[in-house]
């Protein structure tokens, strides 16, 4: 093997984050970016890659995970408005599906999900890495795949990124891409707050489906409650229906009683006693 096919094989890394303020007021620490880099290893924690941090249990769909990153490392930038600032770097290892999506102009940047302090270690770890329009960060350089069968050719430009590796064509019907936007808004938010995320800001679609996930709950728990007081009621209606049933019961023994009762209006002589004058007292 040649030593110019051995350099060919190694990954360029793909700038997705820089320390300091972001566009939606939050800020990147310096020490995040330095440890996430030491740390990385996807052998402990593999850190995917996620359209708009959105997550998703079906593996066809828009929401799976799309890839892989490979490898961190952090490096101050050297030249322009950004230089001295640290940055974090990386490799990564995109699926069919991430090509086919670039390739069309759709989520060109990246987005870095961070735990700062992650597990037991007490440090920042890279947990995850999206793919967005709209990054946080500042200086996150775009990304454009060209699906190629050369596995081992990778290149990068400063805010334009180019890898070259082999992809299988998946061109997916339409009808099948919209049924799967449909699924379950639930699981998808659930799945949402496993990660603590750089990028805070949501996309529509994002929006779209976290108020949907909350409207679905807040039925969820509306008809279980409501479900609670029919129950309760059916038991009173019940207990009420028991009660009017002996009343009815009493009130007929009470009628027969009185229809057996003489009838005759006749009234008896008054009583005189032994004499016939009344005495005077």
């Amino acid at each position: 093997m040649s030593q110019k096919s051995s350099k060919e094989k190694q990954p360029t890394f793909t700038r997705v984050a820089v320390e300091g303020a972001t566009v939606d007021g939050r800020t990147i620490q310096r020490v995040w970016l330095t440890q996430a880099a030491k740390n990385y290893d996807p052998e402990v924690k593999g850190a995917r890659i996620w359209v708009e941090h959105m997550r998703s249990v079906w593996s066809d769909s828009p929401f799976s995970a799309q890839g892989d990153v490979v490898a961190l490392k952090a490096e101050e930038i050297k030249t322009g408005k950004l230089a001295g600032k640290m940055a974090l770097y990386a490799a990564i290892k995109p699926l069919p599906d991430l090509v086919e999506m670039n390739k069309k102009g759709k989520k060109v940047y990246s987005s870095i999900e961070v735990e700062p302090k992650f597990a037991d270690t007490g440090e920042a770890y890279l947990t995850g890495l999206a793919v967005t329009d709209d990054p946080a960060s500042l200086g996150v350089e775009m990304l454009k795949f060209s699906a190629k069968r050369d596995e081992s050719k990778f290149s990068s430009e400063p805010l334009e990124t180019t890898l070259e590796f082999s992809a299988e064509d998946d061109d997916e019907d339409d009808d099948d891409e919209d049924s799967a936007r449909t699924e379950s808004a639930g699981l998808l938010s659930k799945l949402l707050g496993k990660f603590r995320r750089i990028n805070g800001r949501q996309s529509d679609a994002e929006k779209f489906n976290a108020g949907a996930a909350e409207v679905l709950g807040v039925m969820g728990e509306t008809i279980e409650e409501l479900q609670e007081t029919v129950a309760t009621q059916a038991k009173q209606l019940a207990k009420y229906r028991k009660q009017l049933d002996n009343q009815q019961q009493d009130f007929t023994a009470f009628r027969r009683q009185m229809d057996e009762t003489d009838g005759d209006s006749k009234e008896r002589s008054p009583s005189t006693g032994a004499n016939a004058d009344a005495a005077d007292c």
